[in-house]
């Protein structure tokens, strides 16, 4: 497995796979050309692969000696810095993973590619890490009935004889391989419309064909389109499918859980997997310990989709829904966002501090700059590192940009610290002074810096209260002795609060 450190030996430009697919057998037969360009000279060129048997590498005439253990290949190159280098791999074997040949609910005998984190080297040899993004092709020749789908725009159909047929795709945006990805089952297509010049189309087995909730997306593309920017890939496809996920959010080829058509929640999760066309797909994590920048800006910009299509009370619902998640999973595990622990395993990642948290952060965020400029720098941020890869610093030097302030210390407390605020509020009633005293205490360390809003009468304006001591007292000027507090009404404050 490729490190952020390791992966940059070479820069692949593109991958173009050629595959065999049959009924009678879950073997595969393929080759693959990699056009790369080195970044350092080396005589040993290396790829991630696992559970296949290369055969040979060549480049026109030329033969390469190569070897493998159980999770490379070594091909023995004379490559130097600068050069550009293309290698074509034969190879064959049946997938541990990463292609997913099995059948779904119905007794079909299915194709679906599922990389999601590392998972792409199962079946072809690749750099295996966020950080390399390359021009993806693949042509499948497979029985004729299955229809095929995969990234990228469909360049031919060929009838090859014999009850077989070529399918190529074709995409030019450059992917990490985790997004990679193809299809083969028997589809029922429908094109749901069009978005400006993108077709949006469902893929559904055809005993769902009835069910048409993948046309949802006609109507969520074009908000995130004008909230962040150009959609950057030639077509949406929504396909039901076999990932191991509720969704995974190939790019312009989005895989969804098998069961997901008529699922009451198949809005959010459309939205979820749309957003990431632009957050993990178009700007992708330098590294998995950035997840947040993929899953917690999907999970955001599906609540702001959802506080757009319905109202702000359906955000504040699902922040509130959140915060007990992201407090319960601290309770279970201290880990901070940009977690630095993990160096295996990736799946672990997956959790409320990626998802919800990361979330979470993007609104206290947003509280805190103001919308328009939270607004101006991610559409800065998505311009800048389009195509590229990003950090949680490139994300951070961003949005100082746009909101004209230094935020080391906020990315720091939310992102890179393991704890969140557990405050416990005391109220003391003063009859001769007509005052409450209001005490904040914080009882985690570190300290954190937030401001509390907080109101003794729900008619009157929000106050707002600087906390950033262990103890913060304030005098409240009330007539009458209150009946309680209402602590962070708006729902804006990541932190528990002591009952």
């Amino acid at each position: 497995m490729f490190t952020g450190i390791r992966a940059q030996q070479v820069d692949v430009q593109s991958y173009a796979i050629s595959l065999n697919l049959q009924d009678t057998t879950d073997q595969i037969k393929a080759s693959v050309s990699i056009t790369l360009k080195y970044l350092q000279s080396t005589r040993r060129l290396k790829f991630d692969l696992a559970g296949m048997k290369v055969k040979e590498v060549f480049t026109g005439p030329k033969k390469y000696s190569f070897e493998q253990d159980a999770n490379a290949l070594y091909i023995n190159v004379d490559g130097k810095a600068g050069e550009q280098g293309i290698y074509t791999i034969t190879y064959g074997g049946t997938p541990k993973d990463g292609l997913i040949i099995s059948r779904n609910k119905y007794g079909h005998r299915t194709f679906f590619t599922d990389h999601w984190p590392d998972r792409a080297h199962q079946w072809f040899p690749c750099i295996d890490h966020p950080s390399d993004k390359a021009i993806f092709r693949i042509s499948v020749a497979a029985p004729d009935h299955y229809t095929v789908v995969a990234n990228g725009v469909k360049k031919e159909e060929v009838n090859m004889g014999g009850h077989m047929k070529m399918t190529s795709w074709e995409e030019k945006v450059p992917l990490a391989t985790k997004v990679m990805a193809f299809a083969a089952a028997d589809f029922s297509v429908t094109h749901s419309g069009d978005v400006g010049n993108i077709p949006v189309d469902s893929y559904v087995f055809r005993e769902d064909s009835l069910h048409q909730g993948y046309a949802r997306a006609t109507q969520i593309l074009p908000y995130f389109i004008q909230l962040v920017g150009p959609f950057q890939f030639e077509k949406l496809a929504n396909i039901q499918s076999k990932t191991i996920f509720g969704g995974m959010e190939n790019a312009g080829a989005i895989f969804y859980a098998e069961e997901s058509p008529g699922h009451e929640k198949l809005e959010s999760l459309l939205a979820h997997e749309i957003a990431h066309q632009w957050f993990g797909d178009a700007v992708t994590e330098t590294d998995w310990r950035h997840l947040w920048l993929s899953e917690g800006f999907a999970t955001y910009f599906t609540l702001l989709y959802m506080e757009h299509t319905y109202s702000t009370d359906t955000l504040k619902a699902s922040l509130k829904a959140d915060r007990e998640k992201i407090i319960a999973f601290a309770k279970r595990r201290k880990t901070p966002v940009v977690d630095t622990t993990v160096h295996s395993n990736y799946m672990q990642l997956l959790n409320a501090n990626s998802y919800e948290r990361g979330g979470w952060v993007l609104h206290m965020l947003r509280r805190k700059i103001g919308d328009e400029r939270f607004r101006a720098g991610i559409r800065q941020y998505f311009r800048d590192y389009n195509g590229r890869n990003a950090s949680t610093d490139d994300f951070r030097a961003e949005m100082e940009r746009a909101g004209g302030e230094n935020l080391k210390g906020f990315f720091t407390q939310w992102l890179y610290t393991a704890a969140i605020p557990e405050l416990q509020v005391n109220l003391n009633y003063n009859e001769s002074t007509h005052t409450v005293k209001m005490e904040v205490i914080q009882n985690q360390l570190p300290l954190f810096e937030f401001p509390l809003e907080y109101t003794l009468d729900k008619t009157k304006p929000l106050q707002k209260l600087m906390i950033k001591d262990k103890v913060t007292t304030v005098m409240i000027p009330a007539a009458a002795k209150p009946a309680g507090i209402w602590l962070d009404p708006d729902i804006n404050l990541l932190a528990e609060f002591a009952r």
